[in-house]
């Protein structure tokens, strides 16, 4: 029997990982795998969690995630391997990829036989602007989407909403547009009822140059983080980052993890879990920052000056 995918695409910090954990954790009987890029932001409840292996957790409900690393036709070859075999893929692509091209992977005959594109998922910002829906990735997401949720619609009054969907509509005719406030968006627009049906091969459009736009850099610290100061140089850097995320230790909260976000120019602070208790072996880091900017918007050298001024060493 086929196993049919729904690629989720979007925007860098749109909330496709939302997306994919509302899946994960109302499966509802369903055994859904997900291949994602950012394995450690798949926020799973404790208790849905039964074990990992080779890459890959597997929940309690039936449903497992495994990291999106190296070629994704081998990777989705593994997972149509695996007993009991999974009843659903969800891929969640990277927030610069453009899904044409991926979806040009999955036309692979030895693929499509086996797990069918089923869905295009694209989960966009209701916060963005109309300006930014000139961006040409976020046009080539858009247009490659069967159904487009948007996410974040409880930052944005009626009229907003409204004048967004007519935007994304205009671009992209074809597609289902919903609200999906904290990722909930309805199963039967993703997943087909009859599994035994095979969808339809896609017409591909013209492959279109690529070009590198952005990069990604990151920081570390063995020393815990002052939060006034990390507000200070997150407020220096934010005008040139595209995304940004970490996970630190604060002077404020010593032993307690702090997982930071950063997402079309909102920052956020959540709680992280809890430090084994004792004290960290040398040269272990208690700050791991990422950052995502435009290629030579911003140098290590920058971000290493500014992110030594939040730091508290002891």
């Amino acid at each position: 029997m086929p196993v049919p995918i729904l690629l989720v695409t979007g925007f860098l910090g749109a909330g496709k990982t939302t997306v994919v954990n509302h899946l994960l954790a109302h499966a509802e009987g369903r055994r859904i795998a997900a291949v994602v890029n950012d394995f450690g932001a798949v926020n799973i409840d404790a208790e849905l969690i039964a074990g990992a292996s080779d890459g890959v957790v597997s929940l309690s409900n039936g449903c497992i995630c495994c990291s999106l690393e190296g070629d994704l036709l081998r990777t989705l070859a593994a997972l149509l391997r695996r007993d009991p075999r999974p009843e659903f893929i969800v891929i969640e692509t990277s927030g610069i990829a453009d899904p044409s091209d991926i979806v040009r992977n999955l036309m692979d005959p030895m693929i499509w036989r086996e797990a069918p594109l089923e869905t295009v998922l694209c989960v966009v910002d209701a916060t963005t602007t109309e300006e930014a829906l000139n961006d040409a990735l976020l046009r080539s997401q858009l247009r490659a989407a069967d159904v487009v949720a948007l996410s974040k619609v409880d930052l944005v009054d009626a009229a907003g909403r409204a004048k967004l969907r007519d935007v994304v509509r205009a671009l992209r005719p074809a597609a289902v547009v919903v609200d999906a406030l904290h990722g909930e968006v309805p199963a039967a627009l993703l997943f087909p009822a009859d599994l035994d049906r095979v969808p339809a091969p896609r017409e591909m459009g013209p492959r279109r140059p690529t070009a590198d736009r952005f990069e990604t850099l990151s920081w570390t610290s063995e020393h815990l983080v002052s939060l006034p100061r990390l507000q200070q140089a997150i407020g220096r850097l934010a005008p040139k980052l595209a995304r940004a995320k970490g996970l630190f230790e604060t002077v404020e909260q010593p032993g307690r993890l702090t997982v930071f976000q950063l997402a079309g120019g909102r920052a956020t602070l959540a709680p992280g879990g809890a430090l084994p208790a004792g004290a960290l072996p040398a040269g272990v880091a208690r700050a791991r920052m990422v950052f995502i900017a435009e290629i030579g918007v911003l140098s290590t050298a920058e971000i290493d000056r500014v992110m030594e001024a939040c730091i508290e060493a002891g």
